[in-house]
């Protein structure tokens, strides 16, 4: 018996991916800086978990910054990248993607329980969350596992383990739904079920740890979980 749900963000609930890209660059060009991320290479830096992380890595692998100017600097760049991105989510840039909204209320009315495990900031996640499900969202997610909660972020378990922390219920009880392959490795060594969705920017991940995978949200229902 499925009891609670662990949802990643990006890619998961809403296709995100495309506008963080927009926003690292806006927030490049607002600093004076000639990096452009195009999607041919935002897909390859979505393999490195994390906003500052991706950052890092860029400047470290494709750019002449120093190291040690890139360190001071990755955090400032991804301070101005969330004010952006967040900006975009408040116009409603950002949906939840078809068949999540159906569900997490299906799911809801049988008493299942949800929580949020993501490698994102806090902020992108209640942003999305407000836009996507109003003022129910407190109530809806009471339980937010994000960003630099956790030393390790995905592909280690660390980020779903603190989920299941928070909601104080056996892995064996839970389900995850991911995107990517980092996502579902993460969720896989929390002892977790896992369904992965596909979405535009992972569509090619290895997800082969999934017990399920689907080709988009609309195949979430009641009726797939408990035949799980």
């Amino acid at each position: 018996m499925i009891s609670a749900i662990i949802f990643d963000v990006d890619g998961t609930l809403a296709e995100t991916e495309e506008m963080h890209r927009r926003a690292f660059n806006v927030a490049f060009e607002q600093a004076g800086l000639d990096w452009r991320w195009d999607e041919a290479l935002y897909r390859e830096l979505l393999k490195v978990t994390g906003g500052k992380e991706r950052i890092l890595h860029f400047a470290e692998s494709r750019t002449a910054m120093p190291r040690e100017v890139a360190e001071s600097q990755a955090p400032k760049l991804h301070a101005a990248k969330t004010a952006i991105y967040t900006g975009y989510v408040d116009s409603g840039a950002t949906p939840l993607r078809p068949g999540v909204a159906d569900f997490v209320e299906a799911a809801d009315a049988a008493g299942i329980r949800f929580a949020i495990a993501t490698t994102t900031s806090l902020p992108n996640v209640t942003a999305l969350l407000g836009s996507g499900f109003g003022e129910r969202w407190p109530a809806l997610f009471p339980v937010i596992a994000a960003g630099d909660m956790v030393p390790r972020k995905k592909p280690a378990p660390d980020i779903f383990q603190l989920a299941l922390q928070r909601l104080g219920i056996p892995a064996a009880d839970c389900v995850a739904i991911e995107d990517s392959r980092n996502g579902v490795l993460s969720a896989t060594g929390a002892g977790l079920r896992t369904i992965a969705v596909r979405s535009l920017y992972t569509s090619d991940d290895d997800v082969g740890g999934a017990i399920r995978v689907l080709p988009d949200c609309t195949g979430l229902t009641l009726e797939l979980l408990a035949g799980l």
